[in-house]
């Protein structure tokens, strides 16, 4: 199977050598979002503010639907994604929360542009193009909550001196997000 086979027993192999590959990895860090918006409104912070669990609430609906167009779009060669671990996150602080939801959305932004120089068919390049000016608007939106009436939105830290998004390889996005799935992935085809 294209993308992701089974390694060592507990260890899933993702193949990034062509876009079936790096989109059954957005696929999995898209179902990764999904689970955690549905875990923090299932039981919301007390803390959040007005307005603010239904920001997250349709955050999460939006990482529902891209995981679930990926889902369709790859058919059968989609990976199947492990359980989610959440360390560091207490879900009872809207401000863990939010920094959370924040570092998730940025992960994503950072990770569909570094991987868009990887991908080889233009309809795979807009899908994921698509999603990322959503994932972005994400970002922004939770860092406008965590710091309100700031330049949060479009900081430093995810945005370069030339006014671009940050940018990272799918390994680093992956070294990245691997302690939030029970069982690791190994990067193949780098």
């Amino acid at each position: 199977m294209t993308g992701c086979v089974v390694a060592a027993a507990g260890t899933k192999k993702l193949d990034f050598r062509d876009d079936f590959g790096i989109l059954n990895f957005a696929y999995a860090l898209e179902t990764l979002e999904a689970r955690f918006y549905e875990k923090v409104v299932a039981a919301p912070p007390r803390d959040l503010r007005p307005g603010e669990l239904q920001i997250l609430r349709d955050i999460g609906d939006h990482e529902k639907a891209h995981a679930r167009f990926l889902k369709r779009s790859l058919q059968i060669l989609r990976v199947e994604v492990p359980m989610s671990v959440w360390p560091g996150i207490d879900f009872a602080s809207r401000q863990s929360v939010l920094t959370a939801a924040r570092n998730f959305e940025d992960l994503g932004v950072a990770g569909y542009n570094g991987a868009g120089t990887r991908l080889r068919l233009a309809e795979f390049l807009t899908i994921a193009g698509k999603i990322v000016s959503v994932e972005a608007r994400h970002a922004a939106a939770l860092r406008d909550l965590l710091n309100p009436g700031s330049r949060d939105f479009a900081g430093d830290d995810v945005v370069d001196a030339n006014g671009m998004d940050r940018a990272l390889e799918p390994g680093e996005v992956l070294a990245q997000a691997q302690k939030y799935f029970a069982e690791p992935y190994r990067a193949v085809g780098l």
